[in-house]
Formats: C-alpha cells, sequence, structure tokens
C-alpha cells in the first residue's frame, strides 16, 4: 500500500523547514520507525521516521529543498521490506557464526558498528562535517552507539604522519560551506536587535567568595538528597528571579506601541551547541527549588549536545542568561533576545584584590554585565536591577530567607 510522508506539522513560530539528509534512497528497504530524512528549521532538527516496513518508492523534496508544515515530501510503499529483512537476519546470523569460528581460532571477532543512518543528528552532522567514516569510530554509548565525544576524541587522535596527496606542502586552502538555517537565523535576531533597540550594557561585580563556600560546604550533600550537581547557575537563576520581582520593566516585553507586563518568571539559559546558539526555557523559575533548576538546566545541555531540544522548549522566556564565562570570558556586551528587554551576562570568576574594611584581600570576583532596552527601562531601573543580583549573590542568606 502506497502512502504519504508528510513533513511534520511546525509551530506557528517555524514558517518552514529545509530538507537537511535523506538517510535512505527510493528502493531501499528501511524499517518502522527507522529515521529516512532530517528536516532542519530555525530552532531545531526534526526527525521524519518510517511509519512501517516498507521503503520509499519516490522523493518528492530533494536535499536542500524548503519543506512547509505538513508538506508532502516522499512516497512510501508499506510491506515491501519482508524479503530483505529475511536476508538481512540470515546475514546477520552468518557474520554471528563467523565471529565464533574466527574467536575460536584465536582470532580477533568481528564487530559490526551502528551504520551512521541510526545515529543521533548531533553525531551524523559531526560525522558529515569532519569526514570521518562511522566504522572507524569506537561507540561508548549504549549498545555501542556512537557520542559527539566519541567523535570529537577520534578526530583529535594524532593523524599519520603522511602528507595528503591532494594539498602540497606550504598550500593556502579554505573551504566554504553554506550556513545552517539556525546560524542565519540566529545572525538575523543579533542583528536585528542592534539595529531595533535601544540598547545599552551597564556592570557591575560581585564578591563570589560566599557562595563559593556554601557550595563547598553542602555539595556533597546535595547532590546526594536531589541526585544533581549544586552549580552557580541555580544562585543565579533564583537571584535574578527575586530581582525581577522587584523590577517588572525588566521582566517586559515591548509589543508595538504596548508594554506587556509579564506575570510570570520564564528565564532562558543560553547553551552553546555545535549548531549555534540555542536558548531553552525554565519555566515558572518562582516555582522552582535549586534542584529543579539545576536538573533542568542539566537536562536541557544534554538535549542541546544531541540535537533533541524542541521547539517548545525554546519558545517564550521573559528574560535570559548568558554565560560567557565558561570560555573564559572576564568581560563582554551581550545582544538582547528579543522581544525580551534585558539579559544578564555572566563571566568567568577571577581573583582580585580588593579593598575590604581599609584591607586589601584577595577575592573571586565577576564581572557581571545587563545589556537593556533603554526605550522601557530607565537606567535607575537597571542599576539597581543589578544591584540586586549582587546583593543576594553576596549574601545568599537574603536569597534563602527571602529578604
Amino acid at each position: 500500500m502506497t502512502t504519504e510522508i508528510k513533513a511534520p506539522v511546525f509551530p506557528e513560530s517555524v514558517a518552514d523547514g529545509t530538507i537537511a539528509t535523506w538517510h535512505k534512497k527510493v528502493g531501499e528497504a528501511v524499517s518502522r520507525d527507522e529515521v529516512i530524512c532530517d528536516i532542519e528549521t530555525d530552532k531545531v532538527v526534526l526527525e521524519v521516521v518510517a511509519p512501517a516496513d516498507g521503503s520509499l518508492i519516490a522523493i518528492v523534496k530533494h536535499e536542500g529543498d524548503t519543506v512547509l508544515s505538513a508538506e508532502v515530501i516522499a512516497q512510501f510503499e508499506a510491506g515491501a521490506v519482508s524479503g530483505a529483512a529475511e536476508t538481512q537476519a540470515v546475514q546477520s546470523q552468518e557474520q554471528v557464526e563467523q565471529a565464533v569460528e574466527n574467536t575460536e581460532a584465536g582470532a580477533a571477532p568481528v564487530v559490526e558498528r551502528t551504520p551512521v543512518q541510526n545515529q543521533a543528528p548531533a553525531v551524523r552532522k559531526a560525522l558529515s562535517e569532519t569526514g570521518i567514516n562511522a566504522a572507524d569510530v569506537s561507540g561508548t554509548g549504549r549498545g555501542g552507539r556512537i557520542t559527539k565525544q566519541d567523535v570529537a576524541s577520534h578526530q583529535a587522535k594524532p593523524a599519520a604522519s603522511v602528507q595528503p596527496l591532494s594539498v602540497a606542502v606550504g598550500e593556502r586552502i579554505e573551504k566554504r560551506v553554506p550556513m545552517t538555517r539556525l546560524r542565519k537565523r540566529v545572525a538575523e535576531r543579533l542583528l536585528a536587535a542592534t539595529q531595533q533597540t535601544a540598547m545599552l550594557t551597564t556592570f557591575n561585580e560581585v564578591n563570589m567568595k560566599p557562595i563559593m563556600e556554601m557550595r563547598k560546604q553542602y555539595k556533597d550533600a546535595f547532590e546526594k538528597r536531589h541526585g544533581a550537581r549544586l552549580g552557580f547557575m541555580s544562585f543565579f537563576v533564583k537571584a535574578a528571579t527575586e530581582a525581577l520581582k522587584r523590577y517588572p520593566a525588566v521582566n517586559a516585553s515591548i509589543d508595538g506601541d504596548d508594554i506587556v507586563y509579564h506575570g510570570f518568571y520564564d528565564i532562558g539559559v543560553a547553551v552553546s551547541s555545535e549548531r549555534g546558539l540555542v536558548v531553552p526555557i525554565l519555566r515558572d523559575t518562582d516555582r522552582m527549588n535549586y534542584a529543579e533548576v539545576e536538573n533542568g538546566i542539566a537536562a536541557y545541555a544534554g538535549k542541546a549536545r544531541e540535537g533533541k531540544l524542541s521547539i517548545e522548549e525554546m519558545t517564550g522566556g521573559t528574560f535570559t542568561i548568558t554565560n560567557g564565562g565558561t570560555f573564559g570570558s572576564l568581560l563582554s556586551t551581550p545582544i538582547l533576545n528579543q522581544p525580551q528587554t534585558a539579559i544578564l551576562g555572566m563571566h568567568k570568576i577571577q581573583d582580585r584584590p580588593m579593598a575590604v574594611n581599609g584591607q586589601v584581600e584577595i577575592l573571586p570576583m565577576m564581572c557581571l554585565a545587563l545589556s537593556y532596552d533603554h526605550r522601557l527601562i530607565d537606567g535607575k531601573e537597571a542599576v539597581g536591577f543589578l544591584v540586586t543580583i549582587k546583593e543576594l549573590l553576596e549574601e545568599p542568606a537574603r536569597l534563602i530567607l527571602d529578604l
């Protein structure tokens, strides 16, 4: 029976997508729920799976073509894989028997690695960009599956000391690759933010010693009790949430000629992925405890690495926190994530001499940067917001006791 394979139904915020990769050819046998195609949108990579055992009989939309929501991309015939499946099963049995014979004879057993089509989207992208054969990578994931870390580790291995024949010694080469939809979308949004807002950045610095001492004292008990590692981000999320309550304009957005004040606190945490910058959202952070914040961030980071973030998880948000300190940045001016009107930038913790009660002490200091839209937020509110975060972090008891 012939059926149509359609693109997934996109949310309202996504107009269209692009066929990134066809993993199966016309006439090639596929199994039920096997990934046959990747569709790249402005935010995520969506996988299209086979509805049943069968094969593709026609590809309507080819790689690079633009597709709309629920648009037909291929024709599929169900039930045509039975013979191929039996052949594959026989071949698999023969491989097992051959491996047993080789092992008994003292030879190394034959190990068949998972083909690239069965890997996660992020892994497939890493393999295609690096030109590494999946069969050459040792998978450490469940069932021998390859992870992005496996690809990176394989790429980092020292290559054989043989000069490639296609590149002469000393030759200057360059490589041109198309920009991904996500990268183009991020570029458009960042450029629009600089051109359409009255963006200004104010700075302050915070003494991280109290937070670091508290974390050192309770991190083991925290992890044992909640199953989550106690990091700095949960303190910043909770401090930002409290500051947003005191300064509603920072939690607001501009819609045309109207100001929209939000009565909820959805904080986006910027995460760097292979495909570009993504900002998953922590919903209702005022109702979350520290463990829920840490678990939420860890889960989003894992999904971002594997390219598994959904569009819903990155839609919305009333405020954003970005941490350039993870890459060693000491100071930066973050760009607004429209339609939000403010974004907090964290940076590297650096030991510096500071004057405390007339004495010089070496303290772990972090610079904080708050970029805000001056059309809505005045300097007094912006500085007050940032000072509130500073005070809450330097005296964690205020944050815990709601003072």
